[in-house]
């Protein structure tokens, strides 16, 4: 408490400014441990839309899919939303459910500029596939898309996921707008770690495997669906050590690093997807860079 009686009007200010900012600090640490390690409401990037305290969960969908609703730490239930890369910045809004009772709750998308990435590839197939290659490639990426959009009730196990391999550093980033041979493709949708060929790669939280494949791109490729529309994918590996339905527990070994498929070297693509979009994992593992 301040004593505005034996104080001038300066020190009245200053007193007034210092309550002010404490109760902001506080009002922000009053967020729980989810929203403020994972709201980064960006292009590629988490909205953690906080829904209230409703006795039961409410629902949540977020451009007509649904999204991961859980109870944060301070109990109130929060939505967590999946923005896709190509969103651009301005108001958004979910629609819930609660107790019946359809609602819209607006959050707002801010911008993000990411870099981009030259790459030189010795086989021009992948960069312009022939139409064996291309019809082959159209066919794996309706799976992948499928196994994406999978929305099972079950609650993930965390949603502060584990690095899914020991060491290394982090390489080519989430979102580059990538050239190959000077031709622009997709903007890199996960995050790259370099590390060399055989080592573990582990599942970052509990999950069951959707895909065990060896695709055009993506190489040797593991999807674990991790529940309610959190899913993560693991290419170019050299070796899958688990099968299609297969139950597994975070921190269990699930394959190996490789260099198979469209890639320069011995390193592990990691995808994060939330209700079909495909968002930074550096968020996840808090490494995320504005």
């Amino acid at each position: 408490m301040f004593d505005f009686r034996t104080r001038g009007a300066g020190a009245m200010v200053r007193g007034c400014a210092a309550a002010l900012a404490l109760l902001a600090a506080g009002a922000a640490w009053a967020q729980g441990y989810v929203a403020r390690t994972l709201d980064k409401p960006v292009p590629g990037g988490v909205a953690v839309v906080p829904l209230g305290e409703a006795e039961l969960a409410p629902s949540a969908q977020y451009e007509g899919k649904p999204v991961l609703v859980m109870r944060d730490s301070d109990q109130q239930w929060v939505a967590l939303a999946g923005i896709d890369l190509k969103t651009a910045p301005g108001g958004k809004s979910l629609k819930v459910t609660v107790d019946g009772r359809v609602r819209s709750v607006g959050f707002d998308v801010r911008a993000k500029r990411y870099k981009e990435q030259h790459i030189k590839l010795k086989n021009q197939s992948y960069v312009n596939p022939d139409p064996a290659q291309q019809a082959r490639f159209e066919r794996e990426y309706k799976a992948q898309i499928a196994a994406y959009e999978r929305f099972r009730p079950e609650l993930p196990s965390n949603v502060m996921l584990d690095r899914p391999v020991d060491g290394g550093r982090l390489s080519s980033p989430f979102g580059l707008r990538r050239f190959f041979n000077g031709e622009e493709r997709n903007a890199h949708s996960g995050l790259d770690f370099a590390v060399p060929k055989g080592t573990p790669v582990k599942a970052p939280a509990d999950g069951v495997v959707t895909i065990v494949d060896d695709y055009f791109f993506n190489g040797k490729t593991i999807f674990l669906d991790h529940g309610q529309g959190l899913v993560t994918m693991y290419c170019h590996l050299s070796a899958a050590d688990v099968q299609i339905g297969q139950a597994v527990k975070r921190g269990q070994v699930i394959g190996k690093v490789g260099s198979t498929g469209r890639a320069t070297g011995p390193h592990l693509h990691w995808n994060v997807s939330l209700n079909g979009n495909r968002v930074d994992p550096a968020i996840f593992i808090g490494a995320f860079e504005p």
